[in-house]
C-alpha cells in the first residue's frame, strides 16, 4: 500500500500520554509529519520511539515550561508547522494547592500554546485544536440530571474563586471549563491578528486501548482506564459518575479530522456516548472470558436514568464514526490482562 500524501508538520503536546499517544499514531498515519513536544530530551525519545515505522515522519522539541510562550520558539524556529494540537494540560484530582498545581497551569498553558503560535508560527498555523473536557461541559451542581442533554452549548459554570476553595474533582473539572474559555477568550481577543481558527475536542471517560504496547497496571495507568481497571476483582459496580465515554481512537481520529476539515474552525465537539458501569460489568463478564467471575455483578442489565450525551456534532461536521461500548471494553481489558501478565512475570 502507498504510504499516505505528506499533509504537513504538525506540533503535539501531550503526545506522550494516553490520549496523546492515540493521537500522534492517528496524525502519522493520516500522512502528517509529527513534531512531538516534551520537558525533557529523554522525555521526548522515548515517546518518539514508540513509533518506528513512522520514525522518518517525527522530529522532537523540548518545551520545558508550556506555560511560557517563550518556551516555543524553537520549535517553530523551521517555519514547518501550519497546525498544533494541544492536548497537554494536568489532571490532578488531589492538588496539594488548587490554583499552583491545577488552575494556573491549565489555564496559562491552554493561552501560552496560541500566543507562541501567533509570535512564531510567521501566518502558517491555520488551525490549532486543543483537548478539552466533558468537564468543561457538564454542570456538577445538577447531578444525574435525568431527561436533559448535554451537547457543545453547555458549560460548567464554575468560576476561578469557587475553583480555588473546591474539592479537587471539582477543581479538575473547573480547570477544564476555565483553559478552554481562555482560549476562545483569546482568539476573540486577538481576532484579525492571527492565521489561524480554533477548535476543541470535548470528551468524557476515555476508554480504549493505549497506541502502544501497556506494559504495566500497577503505576502510570491514565485515571479513565484506571477505572476500569479498578474494576476487576472489585466487590460493586462503580457509583455513576460522568455518565459517558470516548474510544481513545476516536477522540484521536477527532482531533486529526478536526484539524484537517475547514468547517471545524471556531466549533467544539462533544465527543462522545453515554455511559453506565453497570454496562461495562456485563459486557467485560460476556464477551472476555478471564473476567467472566472476576467483574462484579451489580444489577445486571440495569441502566441508571441520567442525562444524555449528544456527539452527534462530530459526526456532521467531522465525519466520526462511533463503534460500540462493546468493542472499546473489548480491546481495552484485553490489553489491561496482558499487562498485568506481563507484570506478573518480572
Amino acid at each position: 500500500m502507498a504510504p499516505p500524501k505528506n499533509k504537513g508538520t504538525i506540533l503535539v503536546t501531550g503526545g506522550g500520554g494516553y490520549v496523546g499517544g492515540q493521537i500522534v499514531r492517528e496524525a502519522l498515519e493520516s500522512g502528517f509529519h509529527v513534531r512531538l513536544t516534551a520537558r525533557s530530551t529523554s522525555s521526548a525519545s522515548r515517546s518518539a520511539a514508540r513509533f518506528p515505522a513512522h520514525a522518518a515522519q517525527l522530529s522532537t522539541a523540548v518545551i520545558p515550561d508550556m506555560t511560557v510562550p517563550e518556551s516555543y520558539e524553537s520549535s517553530f524556529a523551521d517555519g514547518t508547522i501550519t497546525g498544533i494540537i494541544h492536548a497537554a494540560s494536568p489532571f490532578v484530582l488531589n492538588p496539594e494547592d488548587n490554583v499552583r498545581d491545577l488552575l494556573d497551569p491549565a489555564i496559562k498553558g491552554a493561552t501560552a500554546v496560541l500566543d507562541a503560535a501567533l509570535r512564531y508560527g510567521g501566518g502558517k498555523v491555520r488551525r490549532v485544536v486543543a483537548t478539552s473536557s466533558f468537564a468543561a461541559i457538564k454542570d456538577l451542581s445538577r447531578g444525574k440530571r435525568p431527561g436533559y442533554t448535554y451537547d457543545e452549548k453547555d458549560w460548567n459554570p464554575a468560576t476561578f474563586e469557587e475553583a480555588a476553595k473546591a474539592d479537587g474533582v471539582v477543581a479538575y473539572c473547573a480547570s477544564k471549563a476555565l483553559a478552554e474559555r481562555a482560549m476562545w477568550d483569546w482568539m476573540a481577543a486577538h481576532q484579525g491578528e492571527v492565521s489561524f481558527t480554533l477548535a476543541t475536542i470535548c470528551p468524557p471517560w476515555v476508554f480504549g486501548p493505549y497506541a502502544s504496547e501497556l506494559r504495566a497496571t500497577r503505576t502510570g495507568l491514565s485515571e479513565s482506564v484506571q477505572l476500569l481497571d479498578n474494576m476487576i476483582d472489585a466487590d460493586e459496580v462503580p457509583a455513576f459518575d460522568f455518565g459517558g465515554y470516548a474510544d481513545s481512537r476516536e477522540v484521536a481520529a477527532a482531533h486529526v479530522r478536526a484539524l484537517e476539515v475547514r468547517e471545524a474552525g471556531g466549533k467544539r465537539f462533544l465527543v462522545g456516548q453515554d455511559f453506565r458501569y453497570q454496562a461495562a460489568a456485563d459486557i467485560g463478564r460476556e464477551t472476555v472470558p478471564a473476567l467472566k467471575t472476576r467483574l462484579p455483578v451489580g444489577k445486571p442489565g440495569a441502566w441508571e436514568d441520567a442525562y444524555h450525551i449528544d456527539g452527534s456534532l462530530a459526526t456532521r461536521v467531522l465525519g466520526l464514526k462511533y463503534g460500540t461500548l462493546r468493542d472499546t471494553l473489548t480491546d481495552t481489558f484485553a490489553q489491561l490482562l496482558k499487562a498485568r501478565e506481563i507484570e506478573a512475570r518480572v
